[in-house]
């Protein structure tokens, strides 16, 4: 699988550019055996360090290594896979918040998604959500 396309990894870039924005994650990786979810917000110039929220246990900003994420081995020659469907919608805070509130950027995605409320209680503003 392409872990990355060309308009992701513009947008990935351009984000890397402008670091002190609370940007909304571009691209979404998962390991579909288990623990493992990463949510890319920025990448560097060198096309490889990426920043955003990682979960393997525990969900924490922080950088990783594209190029690691694609030497992953798993079962039946897998290896970790890209969320065709994420769109992100809210900022990188909002789900570091969720994340750490709920234990898991797994469970976070169930409780902005699932319920269509935010950690307040209050529902979306979808204009606010897509400027």
């Amino acid at each position: 699988m392409i872990l990355l396309t060309d308009t992701q990894r513009d947008r990935l870039l351009a984000n890397g550019r402008d670091r002190d924005q609370d940007h909304i994650p571009v691209v979404k990786f998962f390991n579909p055996f288990g623990a493992g979810v990463w949510l890319a917000t920025e990448i560097d110039e060198d096309g490889d360090i990426m920043f955003g929220l990682a979960d393997i246990g525990y969900p924490e900003l922080g950088s990783w290594s594209l190029n690691e994420l694609r030497t992953v081995r798993l079962p039946f020659g897998m290896g970790i896979e890209r969320d065709l469907l994420f769109t992100g919608d809210l900022p990188i805070s909002v789900w570091a918040n969720a994340a750490r509130e709920t234990g898991s950027i797994r469970e976070a995605e169930r409780l902005l998604y699932g319920s269509g409320l935010l950690l307040t209680g209050t529902p979306f503003d979808t204009q606010t959500r897509h400027s």
